[in-house]
């Protein structure tokens, strides 16, 4: 298959004029991936200001990802159809207005509803950023580049929002980690209006199968429901609603192969690269979206760190992962090619959360978690480049706005999974210790052990299943 990187269909615009896009991209993919996580060390505070229950208080996350993961897939088409631009300043105006709103919001409906809004947004925005970045970069060896500080940019956002959420909310209050997008919203939504190349898009005519739209579009939120909301519910409701959004997505699958113009070419998934780093993803992310709120949990309750003792605990990650992508990720798939890169990456991240798993109840900080959180942070930094790379690589130049939406939902099915499999788990062995008489922190800490456990496990799997498909005809080198 023709790669994406092999078939510009036109000349890239001036030198300074890609770099320059490329900051704004990434300041708007910044700002989502930081709300994403700045949320998880103020809830606490949300919680005692709003008077939300402890089921109540998830769907401060949960009123996000749910239109979050929902919409990717259909906003990187529509996203193909009608101009990345435009969907990208779009998406850019609506998460900036949302997180005002919740900011200067007063009850828990009106964070709920504001959250919900900023989910779509975030959806719009993140949804064609890699198809606009691989379109800016054509050559692999810059591409390679731009797509190591994209990602060091997003890894390390996601690391950082978990400081900033304990520093804002302690020094001014839940209400400034939603505000403070106002002028960061403000000045990228300009700067993308002036410096990002305009492009037509194929026309909605080409591709605007609404049936398909609202196939996709439910099956993925109801995918996003069934997995964050299935601590709340019994098994039975779970599997029921499970059978449902599988249904919606044969159906879906139906629609498409019959469809004159459908909304998602079927032969996207036609790619091994394309659909195996994809499956690769979801057991990576659902690896250390788990670790990161485990961990967070485990400083908190455990060890007794405060909001802004956790959130300074986890910077080291962010500086690893900035550092490496920015000064070796490039240089070092441009030598060995992205297949070896990522196998080493995912190694180190198995090793990582083997080393998490023996977590004791009279932790150090500096024996036990710094050690493992380096290994962590030194393989996504080695393998997110590689596997993104690997990813739109095998997408068409006219599917490069679908695949980057793709990609950008497993990511949110894998963190949502990851969450809802390592937290139900913990929770479990936690319940059961209690039940015999542990006490607390005990049953607390082998908990977590146990979920740090499994993630190990999870990471093997995304070890195993890269080293089996994602090798290219090449032997190591993107094609």
């Amino acid at each position: 298959m023709s790669s994406l990187t092999e078939r510009p269909t036109h000349a890239p615009p001036r030198t300074y004029s890609r770099w320059a896009s490329l900051v704004v991209l990434c300041a708007g993919t910044l700002m989502t991936i930081l709300d994403g996580n700045i949320v998880t060390v103020a809830m606490p505070a949300i919680q005692s200001d709003l008077g939300y229950s402890g089921p109540g208080l998830a769907w401060v996350v949960n009123a996000y990802l749910i239109p979050f993961g929902g919409l990717l897939l259909l906003a990187g088409r529509l996203g193909d159809l009608m101009g990345r631009k435009r969907m990208f300043a779009a998406g850019l105006a609506v998460f900036t207005a949302a997180s005002v709103l919740c900011g200067v919001a007063t009850s828990q409906g009106a964070l709920i509803a504001a959250r919900a809004l900023q989910g779509v947004g975030g959806a719009m925005t993140s949804a064609v950023v890699l198809g606009m970045l691989v379109a800016l970069f054509p050559q692999p060896r810059e591409q390679a580049r731009a797509i190591a500080v994209f990602s060091a940019v997003g890894a390390a956002g996601g690391a950082l929002g978990t400081f900033l959420g304990g520093a804002l909310t302690q020094a001014l209050g839940w209400h400034w980690i939603f505000l403070i997008n106002l002028p960061i919203g403000v000045a990228a939504w300009l700067a993308a209006l002036r410096v990002l190349a305009p492009d037509r898009g194929e026309g909605l005519g080409r591709g605007a199968d609404y049936p398909g739209a609202a196939l996709v579009t439910g099956a993925l939120m109801l995918t996003v429901y069934v997995i964050v909301g299935s601590g709340d519910r019994d098994l039975t409701a779970t599997l029921l609603l499970a059978a449902l959004a599988l249904t919606l997505f044969v159906a879906f699958t139906l629609r498409q192969a019959r469809a004159a113009r459908p909304l998602l070419r079927l032969r996207l998934f036609s790619s091994r690269l394309l659909t195996g780093a994809n499956a690769v993803q979801i057991l990576m992310i659902a690896t250390m979206y788990g670790f990161q709120f485990i961990g967070t949990l485990y400083l908190q309750r455990v060890l007794g760190y405060g909001e802004l003792a956790t959130g300074t605990a986890f910077l080291p990650a962010p500086v690893a992962i900035g550092v490496l992508m920015l000064g070796l990720s490039a240089r070092t798939i441009g030598r060995y090619g992205a297949y070896r890169v990522l196998l080493t990456g995912l190694a180190f991240i198995v090793a990582g959360m083997a080393l998490l798993s023996r977590a004791p109840v009279d932790g150090s900080y500096f024996t036990d978690v710094l050690p493992p959180l380096l290994l962590l942070a030194t393989g996504f930094a080695a393998a997110m480049p590689a596997l993104t790379g690997l990813a739109m690589s095998g997408a068409h130049e006219e599917d490069a706005g679908l695949a980057s939406g793709l990609f950008n939902t497993t990511q949110v099915v894998g963190g949502s999974l990851g969450l809802a499999v390592l937290s139900t788990l913990a929770a479990s062995r936690t319940d059961g210790l209690l039940a015999g008489g542990a006490d607390s922190v005990t049953a607390t800490a082998e908990g977590y052990q146990l979920a740090f456990q499994v993630a190990a496990v999870i990471a093997v799997g995304a070890l195993v299943l890269a080293a089996a498909v994602l090798r290219t005809r090449q032997g190591s080198k993107l094609p």
